[in-house]
């Protein structure tokens, strides 16, 4: 039977030394000398350092005719780098910026404070569009006026602060004539008498002309009610009207309108269409106060009543009304 043929337990236990490159699996535990692996090709790599359990588990082994190193195939080490990911897991993939971004606003996570924040902000938010709706109706008026009534409102504000700016003058004229006048007490009781009769014109106790205009109102629908003649009132004493009349009754600080059948009350007198206001001021200022857009003239054209203003160089307001001394209210100086 030949060395090939016979049974491997028949095989010497010992087997002649071979060379480093025929055995390199069963290598001895003395690492080969350096002029050996020298002569190893570049790409093997070396044999990895075997246990004592492996050794000698090697030795009980019977040995098998092993090819040369030039034979054997290479061992690739890129199977060993891909089980070492698959033993310590896949990488996880770095987080962005954005991806932390979204991760911190994504679910949302609202707290007590947050939610009462948003409902103050809220309610702020509101409130300032209220008020910018409110101040858009208020100056639609003026946003739909032409150049021509825009001057003349421009006008009419001038005008008041002249009126103004001349009433503080002649104030503090009187101041200085009290101040600088020999005999003060003559200067007092003329400019109490003065007072006197500007104040029985404001309160209706005397009769007063000047220059002014006339408004007379016709309500042919009968749809002018008193809060259009009250309106006209008001407007014309914040253009300076200084006396007014209505058909005969005198208008003072005191006056009330209401309605009443088939016309208007006037401190408890009835007045019936037309209406004829007899004003005492500046034309000039009174005029453009009852045309500007908006104001009373275009309201009472709405309610389908006929207005027309004229001025006058002379106007007389003779309509009076009797003192009446006031239930509680007293002079100060008394």
């Amino acid at each position: 039977m030949s060395e090939r043929e016979q049974p491997e337990t028949t095989r010497p236990a010992v087997t002649p030394p071979r060379s480093a490159p025929d055995t390199p699996a069963s290598a001895p535990e003395v690492p080969p000398a350096a002029g050996l692996r020298r002569e190893l090709p570049a790409e093997v790599p070396p044999a990895a350092p075997q246990t004592a359990s492996e050794r000698t588990g090697a030795n009980e082994a019977p040995r098998t005719r092993t090819p040369h190193a030039s034979q054997q195939p290479q061992r690739s080490h890129k199977p060993q780098e891909s089980e070492t990911p698959a033993a310590d897991g896949p990488d996880e993939p770095e987080l962005t910026g954005r991806r932390r971004l979204v991760n911190g606003l994504w679910p949302p996570r609202v707290t007590r404070a947050q939610l009462i924040v948003a409902l103050l902000l809220f309610g702020l938010g509101f409130g300032l569009a209220v008020q910018v709706a409110s101040t858009s109706e208020t100056d639609s008026a003026l946003r739909g006026a032409r150049q021509e009534d825009l001057v003349r409102i421009l006008d009419e504000l001038d005008d008041r602060t002249e009126r103004l700016e001349d009433e503080k003058r002649g104030l503090e004229k009187q101041r200085e004539e009290l101040e600088n006048s020999s005999d003060q007490a003559e200067e007092a009781r003329r400019q109490t008498i003065e007072k006197e009769q500007q104040l029985g014109v404001l309160a209706g106790t005397v009769a007063a002309q000047g220059p002014g205009i006339e408004m007379t109102i016709e309500d042919t629908k009968g749809t002018v009610e008193s809060d259009m003649l009250l309106d006209a009132i008001q407007e014309l004493r914040a253009a300076g009207a200084e006396a007014i009349q209505v058909n005969g009754v005198r208008v003072v600080a005191g006056t009330y309108l209401s309605d009443a059948d088939g016309g208007v009350s006037v401190d408890g007198n009835k007045i019936k269409s037309p209406y004829r206001f007899k004003v005492i001021g500046k034309p000039q200022d009174l005029e453009p106060a009852l045309n500007i857009p908006g104001g009373v003239v275009q309201t009472l054209e709405k309610e389908q009543a006929t207005v027309t203003v004229e001025r006058a160089d002379k106007i007389v307001v003779d309509a009076l009304r009797a003192p009446k001394r006031p239930d509680y209210a007293r002079s100060s100086s008394q």
